[in-house]
C-alpha cells in the first residue's frame, strides 16, 4: 500500500481551500498542518481533523522546520490558498522548509517575482506548481486540438464572464488592487491562460475599461482576436437571467457558443494527480498570464474605436 504523502495547507478558510482538501484526500494523501489567521474552520473536520492548526505564520514556519528535521514527519508539499499578495512569501516559506509547492492562481502578482522564485527552485531542487485547471478540462483540450488541426485559420473570440459579488468584496483584500491585482487578475487570469494556451501569444493588448468592479479589452493573439469583458457587478448580467443566476460565463468562437459549463467539479483532484505524477504546470507555464494581467492593470485606457466587446455599448463610463 502506498504511503500517504504529508501535505500542509496555507489559507484554510478561503473559498478554494476545500477543493484542495478534497483533492489531497482523494489522491490518498493527508494534511498534517494548516495555517490561517481565522480559527473557526469547521470544514477541516470533514477531511483532516487530526491535522495541527496554526493561526500564526511564525509558529507554522517553526512547525514545518521541526517536521523536516524529524524525518518521517517531513512535509513534502505545501498547498497555498492564501490571498494573492501573500503567495510569493508563502511559496518562499514552503521552499525554505524543503517542500514542493502547489499554488492557486495567480501564482504571483508581478512578472519579476517569477524570476526570483526560479532562483529559489534552482537552489532547493523543489518545484513550484500552479493550479491551471482549465488546461485539463476535456472540452478545452478538445478545442485546443481542433484549433491546432486548422493551422491556417484565424479565429474571433468573445469572452464574457460576470460573477456577481456583494459589498463585502470591496471591503476585503480582493477589493484592494495592491493585494489582489484587481479585477482582471482576480477573475480573469485563468481565462487568459486558457485562451493564450489555445490561440498563442499576445501580439497586441488594448484596455477599454478598468474599474474596481469591471474590466474590458482586446487581445490580438497569434491565431485569434479576443474581445473580453469581466465584471463582478450584477447589473451587467443579461436580462434573461437576472434574479435567477448570479454568474454568467460565455465564450464564443467565430460566433458560436463554446460549451464548457460541465466537468469542473473534479478538476482540482485531476490537477493534483498530474502534479504528483510529475506533470504539473510550473513557473514558465504561469508566466504568460501573469504578464498579461500585469500589463492590463498598468495600461492606459484606449478609446472605443475599432474592435471592442459589444457589451460596452450598454455601459456608462
Amino acid at each position: 500500500m502506498k504511503q500517504p504523502i504529508n501535505f500542509a495547507l496555507i489559507g484554510a478558510s478561503g473559498y478554494i481551500s476545500p477543493r484542495h482538501m478534497k483533492a489531497i484526500k482523494e489522491t490518498g494523501n493527508r494534511i498534517t498542518a494548516l495555517l490561517d489567521p481565522y480559527d473557526g474552520i469547521g470544514i477541516i473536520d470533514s477531511y483532516f481533523p487530526e491535522a495541527d492548526f496554526f493561526s500564526e505564520s511564525e509558529r507554522f514556519d517553526r512547525h514545518l522546520d521541526k517536521m523536516r528535521r524529524a524525518g518521517d514527519s517531513k512535509i513534502e508539499y505545501v498547498s497555498i490558498c492564501s490571498p494573492n499578495y501573500l503567495h510569493d512569501a508563502h511559496i518562499r516559506m514552503a521552499m525554505r522548509n524543503q517542500a514542493h509547492v502547489i499554488c492557486e492562481k495567480p501564482l504571483v502578482l508581478n512578472p519579476w517575482n517569477i524570476d526570483a522564485l526560479a532562483e529559489i527552485e534552482s537552489e532547493t531542487g523543489k518545484k513550484i506548481n500552479n493550479i491551471l485547471q482549465l488546461r485539463i478540462h476535456d472540452s478545452i483540450k478538445q478545442l485546443k486540438a481542433d484549433v491546432e488541426a486548422q493551422k491556417d485559420k484565424f479565429f474571433d473570440v468573445d469572452l464574457t464572464y460576470i460573477t456577481s459579488r456583494g459589498k463585502w468584496y470591496h471591503r476585503s483584500w480582493k477589493g484592494d488592487e495592491s493585494k489582489s491585482g484587481g479585477i482582471a487578475t482576480n477573475i480573469g487570469i485563468h481565462f487568459f491562460d486558457m485562451l493564450t494556451w489555445i490561440f498563442g501569444d499576445v501580439e497586441q493588448s488594448l484596455v477599454h475599461l478598468h474599474t474596481d468592479d469591471k474590466a474590458s479589452g482586446f487581445f490580438r493573439l497569434k491565431n485569434a482576436n479576443v474581445r473580453w469583458f469581466l465584471s463582478i457587478d450584477e447589473n451587467d448580467l443579461p436580462a434573461e437571467i437576472k434574479g435567477q443566476k448570479r454568474t454568467f460565463r460565455s465564450i464564443k468562437v467565430n460566433g458560436e457558443e463554446f460549451e464548457f459549463s460541465e466537468g469542473f467539479t473534479e478538476l482540482h483532484t485531476e490537477s493534483y494527480k498530474h502534479i504528483l505524477d510529475g506533470n504539473g504546470f510550473g513557473l514558465e507555464d504561469a508566466r504568460r498570464s501573469i504578464d498579461i494581467v500585469y500589463n492590463i492593470r498598468n495600461s492606459s485606457m484606449t478609446p472605443l474605436t475599432g474592435d471592442f466587446h459589444p457589451i460596452l455599448t450598454k455601459i456608462k463610463f
